[in-house]
């Protein structure tokens, strides 16, 4: 499980990484960056599935819990670019990365960090 420290939760917090429009796209998964840090702390992630994309949550969370894992296992191996000079980030999870495995998610999920 990722650390408390670097959760995104608040709704606003959502709300106002979207509306930098800062986006990269790559194998389902959609990465919006939120505005440059200033001041050093950790950067908060957020990991979005809408309902649109299937009607069972379990498939939603599923989705879910792979891109988070991914992400955490990239954090612990301190790969992850550029992307921590970002304050905030958050992954969307779409129907083409539905069905692939842990490994597709996680090749996913380094290839949007690099393109950030």
């Amino acid at each position: 499980m990722l650390p408390k420290q670097y959760r995104l939760k608040k709704r606003s917090a959502f709300k106002a990484t979207y509306k930098v429009k800062h986006s990269t796209h790559s194998g389902g998964v959609t990465l919006f960056a939120g505005i440059l840090k200033k001041e050093d702390y950790p950067t908060k992630v957020g990991f979005v599935v809408s309902k649109k994309v299937h009607k069972r949550a379990v498939k939603r969370n599923r989705l879910k819990r792979l891109m988070r894992e991914s992400y955490r296992q990239l954090l612990k191996e301190n790969n992850l670019g550029n992307s921590q000079q970002f304050m905030s980030l958050v992954f969307v999870g779409s129907d083409r990365a539905l069905g692939k495995s842990f490994s597709e998610i996680k090749s996913s999920i380094q290839k949007t960090l690099e393109k950030l």
